[in-house]
């Protein structure tokens, strides 16, 4: 059986000729047909999102990694690429499947981790809950900009005492009747994109409210609001985090987004986000894949390939097993979404077990690089690092 799948894994050279045992129709590349069940528009969609990742930011993530830099440039070509929410009819979204969002993570987090938690926490955790639970005017003052990349948005739930358990939320929002304004007090911090950002949606307990989590859309600019760097990263280096430090942060009583109450708001959001990370961690995993099966097939060792290796041959069997699985799980998952029957749990299954295997998957194809494997020239390592992230961030797997 592990023979079937590698020979058609590692197929090339002298030890991969054909052979009537095997049909030529295998493609590794895609090897349960997940093109084939994608519509005209999800395949062109996914064409030129892949094109665009590998000639405008494949060339530069390894330095912006090195340096621990965002590019500032980088959200107004995503806007230009219809990239920023996606998923969204409408203020200048492109109204994309959500299997078609899907596949815009996936190629975006082939090169990097980072690039995609920017486009996913600007699309998902930015305009997600303005378009869902925004009023009209809000969503005709904020949407348009956000989705041209003219400004920048983030997204602030997770408090420094408060990680995987936001019910214990202490950020307050207190009402003044008399200017009629919500004074904000408390901080976030793993935010990101704060640093940069010009619109900050905060989740807060309100006292009007019956000490509800309510959401507010907070501007750069605003008095007592501050968003300072966490400096020293060593995963997700290509992304900016930063805190949301609020002293007294007056905000005004249409910035309060008006249709939603509770956990479920941020919930909401974060079951959006993490539908595009299922995809994106996939999309890390077959890079991962793609680099580790070709320098095994270069590489050579004891007078032979790497690749004609039986060790070798089980790491690559494992690692096309679970990205085709998880890749197939992903789409019926979202497909549900697009149709309107999706559970929440559904969206964590996946997310937990795609992001765990693209973790696997990329310490295994480090492992295939030896030496070679912790040198950023090769990329896996930053992906293997940058995994460490996706796979504890938006819901841990052991919580």
């Amino acid at each position: 059986m592990l023979g079937r799948v590698w020979y058609r894994v590692l197929q090339t050279g002298k030890f991969g000729a054909s052979s009537t045992r095997f049909t030529s129709t295998f493609n590794y590349k895609d090897a349960l047909g997940l093109n084939e069940q994608l519509t005209e528009d999800e395949q062109a969609l996914m064409n030129s999102a892949h094109d665009y990742c590998q000639e405008k930011l494949l060339p530069r993530v390894t330095q912006a990694y090195r340096e621990e830099k965002f590019d500032s440039t980088l959200i107004p070509e995503m806007g230009a690429m219809g990239l920023l929410g996606a998923p969204y009819q409408g203020y200048g979204c492109a109204g994309t499947t959500n299997v078609g969002y899907g596949l815009l993570a996936r190629e975006v987090e082939r090169v990097d981790s980072g690039y995609r938690s920017t486009m996913s926490v600007q699309t998902s955790l930015v305009i997600g809950p303005i378009y869902n639970y925004g009023s009209k005017e809000q969503k005709e003052k904020y949407i348009p900009d956000l989705a041209s990349g003219k400004k920048i948005g983030c997204f602030g739930l997770t408090e420094p005492n408060h990680g995987s358990n936001p019910g214990g939320m202490e950020t307050k929002a207190t009402w003044d009747a008399n200017s009629k304004t919500y004074r904000l007090n408390g901080t976030k911090t793993w935010i990101s994109n704060s640093p940069v950002a010009d619109v900050f949606i905060v989740w807060a307990r309100s006292d009007k409210h019956e000490n509800k989590i309510k959401g507010f859309i907070l501007e750069k600019g605003m008095k007592g609001l501050s968003a300072p760097k966490i400096e020293g990263k060593l995963s997700l280096r290509a992304s900016i985090t930063g805190q949301i430090a609020m002293d007294d942060v007056r905000v005004p009583e249409e910035n309060l987004l008006p249709n939603i109450s509770g956990l479920a708001g941020p919930f909401g959001c974060l079951n959006n986000a993490r539908l595009g990370i299922a995809w994106g961690a996939l999309g890390a995993a077959e890079e991962c894949f793609h680099l580790a099966r070709q320098y095994a097939i270069d590489r050579k060792q004891f007078g032979k390939p790497l690749a004609q290796t039986q060790l070798i041959q089980l790491k690559f069997a494992d690692m096309l097993t679970e990205i085709s699985l998880g890749l197939q799980a992903a789409l019926r998952v979202t497909r549900l979404k697009d149709e309107g029957k999706i559970l929440p749990e559904q969206i964590s299954i996946i997310k937990r077990n795609n992001c765990g295997k693209a973790l696997e998957i990329a310490r295994k194809a480090r492992d295939v690089l030896g030496g070679n494997g912790i040198v950023d020239e090769y990329h896996i390592i930053r992906h293997m690092i940058n995994l460490e992230t996706v796979n504890t961030y938006e819901g841990m797997p052991h919580f």
